[in-house]
């Protein structure tokens, strides 16, 4: 393998050209409410578990005596681009050590990671389970954009090739098998960076023997709630989560159009069976249905994220940048602490109590499924759980390839928050400052700064719920802001040009489960604010084990009216402080009247599901507030309504 190149002109010919092009971690650095998240994060237990968590401290990926598999590559793919989006010197120097280590132990047949016996799969007992490489190949690509180490690409050259020689008689198995697109998103990359046409030839390979994400969906055979005795690796939420993006990446290689429609086919099978308000589909852990005390996992909502932000740079789609920004916004805050210390392995849209219960509602997850803790139900949340926020903040901007219609390239915002882009187009500097509060603000200020002028198209993703937005630079509106699609702003950028953006951020009504509602606000879902008491069962400060208990009613439906919504919500607004993913810190909040359900009682360890709208109380009126999903601990979300 790998004897002939192919010339680098002939790279995009192979492969089905992207819409967008990520940029290098690196070049986006966080700033305001975000650059303070990933502050949270790195001094919780993303910068810590390395102190004190065996499988982490003592991992076999670094000569350990630990785990061996995939936590330490799966702890290493988020913790890398958070060490370089903060450029925090303890943390670049842990992930550098990791990456020496990993590169200097290579196998001499080009094995990445160990392969020792005691770190076997323990499924299957293969020492050469290739799955857990591909987490840690995602890991070596952004190192290798954001140090330019030359041992990266040869180190995975030498990996494929080995790969490519095992797979002819030892094809791939259960985790592997299910995640093949994870795979091929790593080979795509080399691929580009080195034109060998034999990694193609692996792609195919790699295909053929992964699962049939394709057929799954075009025939898809789980409408419902999984019985335990059903589940199998073709229903894992996680599994799911990643496949999907198997569509779309392989759309790169066959640029069939029925590829490209399936990955669209795919995400909206997992809304109709089994969506949750937050963009995110139920899982605990397999296929859940949609009823919203069903929970969905901590490592799906990563892996969610990442699949969108590779398919947003295939497709170049704004209901995916829409999606996106749904579920990082609200989904991915909800279920951490707000200090990072402490994770669920599931959270649910309707969650009133998080305690160890041996009744649950879940398909086949554990007592403690939903407790806050360092590890509850099993640890590879605590492994994964560190790529949300910095893949988010890496892929908030894309550039726009090179072709007839932008013969310097360009820019697109793909989703908004505070932030500043460095990179070249034509070989001239672009530095572009973003100056927003969004999501808890409509308005964006966009500063693009250029030495010399140079001419080229800066995409806005505007989306479908922002009717009414406005696009303005240099003293003119945009006369085509659609929503759903790409606002383009074309022109000559020379010195300092501000362009704002103002999101008209109008309340509006979701119809869930039940005929209940949800409400949203710009990309915000609003939860009711229960009040908490925290119950510490083991562990020492500052990464211990809680249940969470509410202390104040939840089981309301809400008086509201779809017609009249201004007269039945009333938002107020204030300062984002250092932790608005909080319940004392949420930076918005709405008043919104209701009465009680007594009837709406706890079942199984969960709310029950809302009873059918319209439902009817003599209980007093009261004013609730409602603050962000992503501020909640405890929550109701999607509420019976009065009639």
């Amino acid at each position: 393998m790998y004897v002939n190149s192919v010339k680098n002109h002939e790279i995009v010919n192979a492969l089905q050209q992207q819409a967008f092009v990520p940029l290098p971690v690196g070049a986006i650095q966080p700033r305001g409410w975000l650059f303070r998240q990933l502050r949270i994060q790195a001094d919780g237990l993303t910068g810590h578990l390395e102190e004190f968590w065996p499988d982490i401290k003592e991992c076999g990926w670094v000569g350990g005596e630990a785990d061996g598999w995939e936590r330490g590559p799966y702890w290493l793919d988020g913790a890398l681009p958070l060490a370089f989006l903060l450029d925090d010197p303890g943390l670049k120097a842990s992930v550098c050590r990791w990456m020496e280590y990993i590169l200097a132990h290579q196998e001499s047949d080009g094995w990445l990671g160990p392969v020792n016996p005691k770190h076997w799969n323990r499924l299957t007992h293969r020492a050469y389970d290739p799955w857990p490489v591909f987490p840690f190949l995602k890991a070596a690509a952004q190192y290798h954009e954001a140090t330019a180490d030359r041992r990266v690409i040869p180190a995975m050259e030498r990996f494929f090739s080995c790969l490519y020689r095992r797979l002819e008689d030892t094809p791939l198995l259960d985790w592997a098998r299910f995640r093949w697109q994870d795979l091929l998103v790593s080979v795509f990359w080399l691929y580009e960076r080195t034109g060998r046409r034999e990694l193609l030839d692996l792609a195919e390979r790699v295909r053929e023997q992964g699962y049939d994400w394709l057929a799954h969906f075009a025939d898809f055979k789980y409408p419902e709630k999984m019985r335990a005795a059903d589940c199998k690796m073709e229903t894992h939420v996680v599994n799911n989560a990643m496949a999907v993006k198997a569509a779309g990446v392989w759309y790169r290689y066959s640029k069939d159009p029925e590829d490209r429609a399936a990955l669209f086919r795919m995400i909206d099978t997992l809304d109709l069976h089994h969506g949750q308000v937050t963009g995110i589909f139920s899982g605990d852990e397999h296929y859940a249905g949609r009823n919203p005390s069903q929970g969905a996992e901590l490592c799906a909502v990563m892996e969610y994220l990442f699949s969108l932000e590779v398919l947003i740079s295939i497709v170049g789609e704004a209901s995916l940048a829409e999606r996106l920004e749904r579920i990082a916004f609200n989904a991915l805050p909800a279920v951490f602490t707000p200090d990072m210390w402490a994770h669920q392995y599931v959270h649910q849209p309707n969650q009133v109590v998080c305690k160890v219960s041996e009744e649950r509602v879940y398909t086949n997850n554990g007592p403690e499924a939903n407790i806050f803790g360092l590890q509850p139900n099993f640890g590879c949340c605590t492994a994964n759980m560190h790529q949300g926020w910095p893949k988010f903040a890496s892929h908030l901007w894309m550039r726009l390839p090179v072709g007839a219609s932008c013969p310097y390239g360009g820019l697109a915002a793909v989703t908004y928050a505070p932030c500043e882009i460095k990179t070249t187009l034509d070989g001239k500097r672009v530095h572009v400052l973003v100056d927003t509060e969004y999501p808890f603000n409509g308005r964006v200020n966009i500063t693009v700064r250029t030495g010399a002028p140079i001419t080229f198209p800066l995409l806005l993703c505007v989306p479908e719920w922002a009717v009414g937005t406005e696009v303005e630079t240099r003293g003119k509106n945009a006369e085509e802001v659609r929503p759903g699609g790409f606002c383009r702003v074309e022109q000559e950028w020379h010195g300092n040009t501000l362009v704002t953006v103002d999101f008209p951020m109008r309340a509006r009504l979701e119809r869930r489960y039940n005929k209940s509602i949800a409400i949203h606000r710009g990309p915000l879902v609003f939860s009711l604010k229960i009040e908490e008491e925290w119950r510490q069962l083991r562990g020492e400060l500052p990464h211990a084990d809680w249940e969470v208990y509410p202390k104040s009613a939840w089981n309301y439906a809400l008086q509201i009216d779809k017609n009249s919504l201004d007269d039945c919500l009333r938002f107020e607004s204030s300062s984002i402080g250092d932790c608005p993913f909080s319940p004392s810190g949420a930076p918005i909040r709405a008043r919104v009247n209701g009465r009680r359900l007594p009837e709406w009682q706890i079942e199984r360890n969960a709310a029950a599901q809302p009873p059918e709208s319209p439902v009817t109380s003599s209980e007093a009126l009261e004013e609730l507030t409602l603050i962000p999903y992503g501020s909640t601990n405890l929550r109701i979300t999607e509420f019976p309504t009065l009639g």
